[in-house]
């Protein structure tokens, strides 16, 4: 029987970052036509096996480890990748859009994929434009072509990235754990579009979720501290194992809480009965209405989910309670203790907030530990140096969210869930009375997640207030009583039936 060459091969490839290997001895081959999911809990290694596959980052020397590409058909071996055929997709590449403010048409980024561009520089020919367009249809991103990158939702750019890597003529595409930040039906809408790819299209795909792994994956591997402890084709005995055992974890249940939480201050003496107060509010987002005619009172000592599709504006009414948007003419926000004219920043130190997009603003940061402590002040960075009772304030929960090992890391070398971690750390620094968390569990696996849900139970029993956006109803903490739906550009407040 003919095997392949392979187009992508590591062998004994390890990666070390202060002092400690993130990859550790790893061997992995991908040869034309294989689709590869790999399974493992946060920070196992995931994301960062798919940038040394790249070549975005090199092996630690050994006297090991040997990288080769062949990514053409007549290619010899190289060390070095040709980039333009390894197309990448994971919360980096997102991130890049906000940090630049690469504010393109969707229909342009999507053409861009054509020709392996940050931005427009090649125009496309008739052929070009016609694939772009066969594209955006077949991910159901036709009615935002002409709306901007920036005005779509978390989940909705990663929906226009895909579509990018696939206009691409990329050998290989790596995907790193794209199905975060979707709802079910835009999940579902990219899982038939990797089941039905162009021919001799290989791609790895890494998650913690195997409900996510289309039905059409080849190979699977398990990645656990840096290791490939177990791969082999999906529909083979060690295959169906890996499937197993990932499905198990998953079902393991919540780990133990600690019985003493740091410190919350929670509730505070008020003499007002409610919150937040908003009153005829419409929300718009480049200029386009987003949530019309708003009326909604968070009262004293409630907890809320806010639930809605991709771009229905969940993040949107998320902002305006924190503090980042402003209600349209007519309408009118009120926070308690904080009368008209009270500058925002008091409001922000009494609030914890952690959103995706907050996770792209500090990418620039020094440090993890600088990310935490700069909640202490609801700022990005830190305009002057961390006091010693900066650093102890952070280090408790840092700690506490089993991170402190991380603490001088940069934002580059931690995994997405690690940094989600570090966004709850911040989010909890300054002992919030309400905490605003906006997808919380994304990029969480399935252990951490169900001790981050338990750890929120428990503050929200202690008295802090919670407002979470979700799209899985899963991730709904049994505190909440209150759901606001967004359906439309309108809101509906209900009860949540427990």
């Amino acid at each position: 029987m003919r095997v392949d060459p392979p187009l992508i091969e590591l062998e004994r490839c390890s990666l070390i970052l202060d002092g400690e290997p993130v990859l550790d001895e790893v061997s992995f081959t991908i040869r034309h036509g294989e689709r590869w999911a790999v399974i493992g809990p946060h920070g196992s290694g995931k994301t960062f096996l798919l940038k040394m596959l790249r070549g975005d980052v090199w092996p630690t020397p050994t006297g090991r480890e040997r990288r080769a590409y062949a990514l053409d058909e007549n290619d010899r071996p190289a060390v070095s990748a040709d980039k333009e055929r390894i197309a990448y997709i994971g919360p980096e590449r997102q991130d890049k859009y906000v940090r630049y403010g690469w504010n393109l048409r969707v229909i342009e980024v999507v053409a861009t994929g054509l020709f392996d561009e940050d931005i427009p520089l090649t125009r496309p020919n008739r052929q070009q434009r016609a694939r772009v367009a066969r594209l955006l249809k077949r991910f159901g991103l036709w009615s935002l072509r002409e709306r901007r990158m920036l005005s779509l939702s978390y989940g909705q750019r990663r929906l226009v990235l895909v579509a990018r890597a696939f206009a691409s003529d990329a050998a290989v595409l790596l995907l790193d754990e794209v199905f975060n930040g979707l709802d079910a039906k835009t999940r579902e809408k990219l899982r038939r579009a990797l089941q039905a790819p162009r021919a001799g299209h290989a791609w790895v795909l890494t998650t913690h979720r195997p409900q996510e792994i289309p039905s059409n994956v080849t190979h699977l591997a398990r990645i656990e501290n840096g290791r490939i402890v177990a791969a082999g084709a999906a529909k083979s005995a060690l295959g169906k194992s890996i499937a197993r055992r990932n499905t198990a974890a998953r079902r393991a249940g919540p780990t133990r809480v600690p019985q003493v939480l740091p410190a919350s201050r929670g509730a505070r003496r008020s003499d007002h009965s409610w919150l937040v107060r908003i009153r005829n509010a419409s929300l718009y987002r480049d200029y386009r209405p987003v949530i019309r005619d708003l009326n909604w009172t968070i009262a004293r000592g409630e907890h809320w989910a806010i639930l809605g599709a991709n771009g229905s504006g969940k993040s949107t009414l998320m902002s305006l309670v924190y503090g980042d948007l402003h209600p349209a003419l007519g309408g009118t926000i009120e926070r308690a203790d904080a009368p008209f004219g009270t500058p925002i920043e008091r409001w922000k130190r009494r609030v914890g907030w952690v959103s995706p997009e907050l996770q792209a603003d500090h990418y620039l940061a020094t440090s993890i530990e600088e990310i935490v402590v700069s909640g202490r002040y609801a700022s990005v960075g830190l305009n002057d140096p961390a006091t010693a009772a900066d650093r102890k304030a952070a280090r408790v929960w840092l700690q506490f969210f089993g991170i402190d090992n991380l603490r001088e890391r940069k934002p580059r070398q931690v995994s997405y869930g690690q940094m989600r971690l570090a966004l709850l750390a911040r989010a909890m620094i300054n002992e919030p009375e309400l905490l605003l968390l906006d997808e919380p569990c994304t990029g969480l696996d399935g252990e951490v997640r169900e001790r981050v849900l338990a750890v929120l139970q428990r503050l929200a029993q202690n008295g802090t207030q919670i407002v979470m956006a979700v799209h899985d109803p899963e991730d709904i903490i049994p505190a909440v009583r209150h759901v606001l739906r967004i359906r439309r550009g309108r809101a509906l407040i209900d009860e949540l039936d427990r």
